[in-house]
């Protein structure tokens, strides 16, 4: 986890005009994303946490500051496909299976034809959606076609992962079992991962490092390193170290509230 960030942020800031006067979405944000990294980020509702993905996704442009991605500009990382984006919805065309869906941005890039056959099926498999290549998105549940998104922004085999709260509107039982996937994913891939959240659990669960941030204007108030080891069964939610980190997690977003709470 050495060398450049792979997201080095330094007094970013967005203020968005709007009808109703200058909103500001983020303020003086200083945060360097570390390869290899997951990092969750957690906050109220428009404390920024999507905004900041988006000016890394190259989405939104700031208004201050500075941010790279992989030593690059956004817009450059862009251009080079630096990043994978799974959105809070899945987002998959109705009219295309589940393969070709995953392929798309494959066809986009202009990868011949036996190496988008090869990456699909490698991705597929990693989110354990192969057999289903064939279906239509309506013929999934939700959680799978999460799974589907993920393996789409997977198929280009970009290093960093954007995620933008994609399990926000699954059930418990469902959601549980993709925050296991999603882990073993990150541990045999070895990519870097930013992860929007609310739940508290699930940003402890996932992390090595959670980022708290503050109702508008963004503000990153508390950065919490993980002490909780790689391998990472969902009854470690109930051990003392798993509930220490989750009552500063949830200080930090009651103290960042102020007079609100």
């Amino acid at each position: 986890m050495t060398g450049v960030p792979v997201i080095d942020a330094k007094g970013l800031g967005l203020t968005f005009q709007t009808g109703d006067g200058p909103v500001v979405a983020l303020s003086d944000v200083n945060l360097a994303v570390r390869r290899g990294d997951f990092v969750s980020f957690i906050g109220p509702s428009g404390c920024g946490k999507t905004t900041f993905l988006r000016v890394a996704a190259d989405l939104e442009r700031p208004t201050s500051g500075s941010i790279t991605v992989n030593g690059m500009s956004p817009a450059d990382a862009r251009q080079a496909r630096a990043y994978g984006y799974v959105f809070q919805a899945a987002g998959l065309f109705p009219w295309r299976t589940i393969d070709r869906n995953i392929r798309l941005p494959l066809e986009i890039m202009g990868y011949s034809k036996d190496d988008q056959n090869a990456r699909v099926a490698r991705v597929l498999e990693m989110v354990e959606l192969s057999g289903f290549e064939n279906k239509y998105p309506w013929q999934l549940s939700g959680g799978m076609q999460q799974r589907a998104s993920i393996a789409r922004a997977l198929a280009f085999d970009a290093d960093l992962l954007l995620m933008d709260e994609p399990f926000g509107a699954l059930d418990e039982i469902v959601r549980d079992r993709l925050n296991e996937q999603l882990l073993d994913l990150w541990k045999r891939t070895g990519k870097t991962i930013c992860f929007v959240t609310h739940s508290i659990p699930e940003a402890v669960y996932l992390s090595t490092r959670i980022v708290v941030m503050s109702p508008r204007p963004g503000r990153v108030t508390d950065v919490i390193e993980s002490p909780l080891p790689a391998e990472r069964p969902l009854h470690i939610r109930e051990s003392a170290a798993f509930l220490d980190i989750a009552a500063r997690v949830r200080d930090g977003l009651r103290a960042g509230m102020g007079d609100d709470v």
